[in-house]
């Protein structure tokens, strides 16, 4: 008896390991591609939901899914609605190992077959490079999840007429609360649903239980994946306890949508089965724990607004910490935490482009100095994080948009310093030869706060810092020239060509930050424009 429960235990193991070999080979595998279709095919909650669902299926991992979706909150790639959609999604596309199960797992049997291709799989992992590599370990995982279920039903079948349905609760609605809290009970000790309803399969199989008990448990076990998402969120971002709180929320209202039904499922199922064939009432369980997910994502998106507004009242976000969005909890997925990294750098932007305009404009404000400060202190938070977030990069995957963030925050530090020079600013609003540049660099600091279009800045202050340049180098021959025919005093000309060099070398950093964030945030493939823009900084001599 002993025997037999340690080999249905270890087949559990099996599965697990399997499942996340098979998560992990995969991520590697896709890479960005994930992201890029999370943010590219995502402009409604509907869209959202089918990405959610597809992107999930393919990676086997509703808690990457979720996690990416967190990150482009924080990088203002998605609203929080839309990310809901993407929620809604994940659950849907969880629900697809169980499909492989009921479909593979139950009618070919696998497990025997699959040994050598296991063998093959890690040889490809040893001898294989990069993504070749990768697809032999997610090939392995694949292969480990069907021995892993052969030996769960070895270890059950040798229970069949020892552990019956009347070993559990009754078919009645305190038995089946029963039932539901033992489903959640699994997935808590497993951190898998899809374990968790791979087992019932097997005990349903095995005539361990019946379909109805069955239901009810995968009913537990979709509710028990809660568990792990407010776990997640205990410490971290406003974006990570909204979304687990909304993940929690979702599955609650689900659960007691599906719990509702088991009666008519059962009815409904009882005369459709066929337990004559195998995998017969696993299908069934599968189509049930697809549809009660799907169900609730119909039924919710109709309301997601609505649903967001209460999330985000209970929920609130601290729109004046301008670090709110560097969560510890995203550096195990490194992708999500640069796109935190990405929204961080962007709002220290936007907030010291509002700064440096109210000096420019001349407009006092009390609070200046301590939002420049907090601003500092924002930055001096995001390469902390960004130190913490290089520990856990792959090195063989793209690291273009940590290299654009690292320069980000170099040109923020600089142009941070320059915006607290208060009495260079004080010089160039008094001086009238230096009014024309003055207003247009207000003016191209309206529309790119305004717009926050990163592609128009990066083209305005291009041409803005060249033009500066250019009349920079003017005013340090005529400025010097009227000093000495005694038009200007000394002072006067110092004053007006470090004004104008003021001028430029804010116009460069606010350029090659528009640039720099633009290529942080980015879903798309890198430009291969670095040596071009290396040849223009180049022109622009002594920037510090």
């Amino acid at each position: 008896m002993i025997a037999n429960a340690a080999i249905a235990v270890g087949g559990i193991g099996l599965f697990l390991i399997g499942m996340l070999i098979l998560t992990d080979g995969l991520k590697s595998l896709i890479g960005n591609s994930q992201r890029r279709l999370l943010a590219d095919f995502t402009s409604s909650p509907v869209s959202g939901a089918a990405t959610g669902a597809l992107t999930t299926a393919i990676v086997q991992s509703s808690s990457a899914t979720t996690v990416t979706a967190v990150g482009f909150v924080g990088a203002g790639l998605l609203t929080f609605p839309q990310a809901l959609g993407i929620i809604y999604g994940a659950n849907i596309g969880t629900t697809i190992t169980g499909w492989m199960v009921a479909l593979i797992g139950f009618k070919l049997h696998l497990g025997t077959v699959l040994f050598p291709v296991l063998l093959l799989a890690v040889l490809i992992k040893l001898f294989g490079r990069a993504r070749t590599a990768q697809a032999g370990w997610a090939l392995a995982g694949f292969c480990l999840i069907f021995i892993g279920l052969d030996t769960m039903q070895s270890g059950m079948e040798l229970f069949e007429g020892l552990v019956t349905p009347a070993d559990f609760p009754a078919d009645s609605f305190f038995g089946r609360l029963l039932l539901v809290a033992i489903g959640m009970v699994i997935t808590l000790v497993t951190q898998s649903s899809s374990a968790g309803v791979a087992t019932a399969m097997v005990a349903l199989g095995s005539g361990a239980i019946t379909l109805p008990q069955a239901a009810a448990m995968v009913i537990g076990m979709n509710i028990g994946t809660t568990f792990s998402a407010m776990l997640a969120t205990v410490g971290g971002s406003a974006a990570m306890r909204q979304t687990g709180l909304a993940h929690v929320v979702f599955n609650l209202i689900a659960g007691a949508m599906a719990f509702a039904l088991l009666t008519p499922f059962a009815i409904l199922a009882g005369p459709l089965v066929d337990t004559s064939v195998p995998g017969s009432e696993q299908l069934a369980l599968v189509i049930f724990h697809t549809a009660f997910n799907l169900l609730g994502a119909l039924i919710f998106l109709p309301f997601t607004r609505q649903f967001a507004r209460l999330i985000l009242a209970v929920v609130p976000e601290d729109s004046a910490n301008l670090a709110r969005h560097l969560d510890s909890g995203l550096l195990k997925t490194p992708a999500a935490a640069t796109d935190a990294l990405a929204g961080t750098l962007s709002d220290c932007c936007f907030k010291l482009l509002e700064l440096m305009h109210a000096a420019l404009a001349g407009v006092r404000e009390r609070r200046a100095a301590y939002e420049l400060g907090m601003v500092g202190e924002a930055i001096g938070k995001a390469e902390h994080y960004a130190a913490d977030l290089q520990l856990h990069l792959d090195p063989a995957s793209d690291q273009s948009r940590f290299v654009a963030a690292m320069h980000a925050l170099d040109h923020l530090r600089r142009l941070h310093r320059r915006i607290g020079q208060t009495q260079r600013i004080q010089d160039i609003i008094e001086d009238e030869e230096l009014q024309d540049e003055r207003h247009e660099f207000l003016a191209g600091l309206a529309i790119f706060t305004r717009d926050r279009d990163t592609q128009k800045a990066e083209a305005d202050f291009d041409a803005l810092r060249r033009k500066l340049r250019a009349e920079r180098r003017k005013l340090q021959k005529s400025g010097a020239l009227d000093a000495a025919l005694r038009h200007l005093t000394v002072e006067d000309a110092i004053a007006r060509i470090d004004g104008t060099r003021w001028l430029h070398r804010c116009a460069y950093h606010v350029w090659r930050i528009a640039h720099l964030i633009g290529a942080t945030v980015t879903t798309a493939p890198p430009a291969a424009d670095a040596e071009s823009l290396q040849k223009s900084a180049m022109l622009d001599a002594d920037l510090d």
